[in-house]
């Protein structure tokens, strides 16, 4: 069953095996995927194995969801989206010790199970560090106060999320109305880059939260920009 991906979503997935020219892949909590010879790399494949191999983990991008068929790329994922996925991984495993050494082996394990049900243990107890509300249904509160110090005493690796925007006008008040638009972005960077392009840079542990974040606000920044008469794009997604 198909629970917490959507289209766009970068997945770390397991090859499990190869048929004609598709590769069949275990994600996580979310069945099998397919990717189709063409979105394992650019140009004609001569040997599959030179770029997948059964058992191994390989990250891909979540192409298009239809029931219970995922489709995804190799091909379409930067080395950046590739890198932020595994560390998260490796977050996801560390947190799992967190929860396993506080509570016990076997208690740890029946925690897990249940958080994993319907989240990630990453995305769960980051949400925890801001609100443990959720993690005391599930834990004693001596247990959770001991969980959530050992959390915040890590040091997380932020990750920059960035985006580039075109906003032009010829309205005579095209300045002040460009100036309202940028306004609007709280929380994030926005830098001038040339005319009429900007950057905007936000950095975060939650890649995923920031991502949609991001995404909001540039939805809400295009039907504002309709309303002012300012012509809007994002050159660089």
């Amino acid at each position: 069953m198909i629970t917490n991906i959507e289209e766009g979503d970068i997945v770390l997935c397991t090859v499990d095996r190869i048929i004609g020219t598709n590769v069949f892949v275990k994600i996580e909590d979310n069945g099998e995927g397919c990717i189709v010879f063409s979105e394992v790399a650019p140009g004609r494949i001569r040997n599959i194995r030179n770029y997948i191999i059964p058992k191994k983990k390989i990250v891909c991008k979540v192409l298009r969801i239809s029931g219970d068929r995922i489709d995804l790329s190799l091909r379409r994922v930067t080395q950046k989206e590739q890198k932020e996925i595994r560390e998260k991984d490796k977050q996801e495993k560390s947190y799992e010790k967190i929860l396993k050494s506080v509570l016990g082996e076997e208690q740890g394990k029946k925690i897990i199970e249940e958080i994993s049900k319907k989240n990630k243990i990453y995305d769960f107890l980051q949400s925890a560090k801001e609100n443990s509300k959720e993690l005391e249904k599930l834990v004693d509160k001596e247990n959770v106060k001991k969980i959530i110090d050992i959390l915040k005493a890590q040091k997380q690796k932020k990750t920059i999320l960035k985006k580039e925007i075109s906003l032009t006008t010829t309205e005579p008040n095209g300045i002040e109305l460009i100036k309202d638009l940028l306004g609007m972005i709280k929380e994030t960077e926005v830098k001038y880059i040339s005319s009429g392009k900007y950057s905007l840079k936000k950095e975060s542990e939650d890649i995923k939260k920031t991502d949609h974040e991001l995404k909001d606000t540039l939805i809400k920044l295009e039907k504002e920009a309709k309303k002012k008469k300012v012509e809007f794009s994002v050159i660089k997604k």
